[in-house]
């Protein structure tokens, strides 16, 4: 028994000794971007006032911002790598992207195929409406009638709510973000449910449609950044994600975009 025990303990010895003088690996993804010099951000381009994607071919947006800012922290090239909605996660399991910035709002079905940063605002779902149609649709019940046709963008939160509460109402699967309130205002559709933020800014944009549950939301929840299950990276995102909120410059940024709206 001694000597299995001295076997042991010299095999450990060695192994310690060679796990020494390996050469040091890329064991976590905030290594792999400072050594690439490259940050890989997923974003959608289709979601204002978070990511948008001008007919010029440039990005803007809160989360636009707050990457060129990460970017920076890090010393590094920012890259915008698109996706989608309905291919969010799977773009994430399939490595295209090491941070997901889109206004992405927190959810356990997507928690339980990567990590969430810590939260860096609070949103709700709120119905947006043609001006002449806002007092319609007040509440819930409102809504879901048969008669009233409600437009959602696939593969969100947006989807998700109203599989969940719409069920009398006719359902219109619009795949296009950029062009959906157009159909709202064309008569494509009578409503969408939305999140507040985005409600505002459209409703700011255009004089033709409204905030039908204004200040109020059917709901409220969480929006943060997408990671990879790596815990060290995401403990750099949520360090520096928490000095800007500290520093007031994530407040700022909003500011900038909504500013306004919300004055």
């Amino acid at each position: 028994m001694k000597n299995v025990l001295r076997i042991l303990q010299i095999g450990l010895i060695v192994w310690m000794i060679s796990a020494c003088h390996r050469p040091a690996s890329i064991h976590s993804i905030l290594d792999q971007v400072i050594q690439s010099g490259e940050l890989r951000v997923g974003t959608t381009g289709d979601y204002q006032p978070y990511s948008h994607l001008r007919p010029n071919g440039q990005h803007e947006g809160i989360d636009i911002e707050l990457a060129k800012d990460l970017a920076h922290s890090l010393g590094v090239k920012l890259i915008l790598v698109p996706t989608s909605w309905p291919t969010l996660m799977a773009d994430l399991k399939a490595g295209k992207y090491h941070i997901g910035m889109s206004g992405i709002s927190k959810k356990l079905s997507r928690q339980a195929q990567g990590l969430f940063s810590q939260a860096y605002t609070v949103s709700g779902k709120t119905p947006i409406a043609r001006c002449e149609d806002q007092d319609k649709f007040n509440s819930l019940a409102d809504i879901d009638e048969e008669k009233v046709k409600v437009i959602v963008n696939p593969g969100g939160t947006n989807e998700v709510f109203a599989r969940q509460y719409i069920s009398k109402a006719k359902l219109i699967m619009h795949p296009e973000n950029t062009t959906i309130f157009q159909a709202i205002i064309e008569g494509e559709a009578d409503v969408m449910i939305t999140d507040e933020e985005e409600v505002l800014l459209q409703s700011a944009q255009s004089p033709l449609l409204c905030p039908c549950m204004p200040g109020k939301t059917f709901n409220q929840f969480e929006k943060a950044y997408l990671l990879p299950r790596d815990l060290i990276w995401k403990a750099y995102v949520d360090e520096w994600l928490q000095q800007r909120q500290l520093e007031g410059k994530v407040d700022t940024i909003f500011q900038a975009f909504l500013g306004k709206v919300s004055d």
